[in-house]
Formats: structure tokens, sequence, C-alpha cells
């Protein structure tokens, strides 16, 4: 019981992907990488700050930065931003794309 309790936290904890790094991340229109064009970067660290700050208070997220409410809050903010995050298994339902 113990093994599978182990096994289940390591593959939660491997599936959740760092909320705040760009190269994460595509503009919802387009799908071009946050990292590589200057303006979209610009763009997206203008971005950051105010959904940390959002996704850090208690009527959106969580203070604590490493909580799955406060990883949430900032992939909900950052969308409606325009910026989606790539990985497979930070959404319930991703879009297949077949020639990636």
């Amino acid at each position: 019981m113990r093994y599978l309790a182990a096994l289940g936290v390591a593959l939660s904890l491997g599936c959740i992907s760092a909320a705040e790094s760009p190269s994460n991340y595509e503009t919802y229109f387009g799908q071009v990488r946050v990292d590589s064009d200057p303006v979209v970067l610009a763009h997206y660290n203008r971005a950051l700050p105010y959904c940390q700050y959002e996704a850090s208070s208690w009527w959106r997220g969580s203070p604590y930065p490493y909580s799955l409410y406060y990883n949430a809050a900032l992939r909900s903010c950052l969308s409606r931003r325009g910026f989606i995050d790539r990985g497979a298994y930070a959404y319930p339902a991703y879009r297949y794309y077949p020639d990636r």
C-alpha cells in the first residue's frame, strides 16, 4: 500500500510542469513558443507578475507558490492573457496535434 502511495505521489509530481517557465508556453493564436520571439517574451514578462499576484491571492489561488491551487490559478490567468501551457498533462483536455 505504501508503495502504491509513493508511486502515486511521484507520478503526480512528475506530471506537473513548471508553471512559470517561458519555454513551456506558446501563444493561443498561432502556437508560437514564448521564448522564440523577443516581442512575445516581453509580453509574457509583463503578464507574469500580474498573474503571480493574482494566483497568490486567497480569492483566486493560494499564497503558497508550490500549491496546486497556485499553479492552476497561474495557468488560468496566463491563458486569459493568451499564453497556453504546452505540456501534455497541463490540462484535462488537450488538443491533439498529429504532426508533433
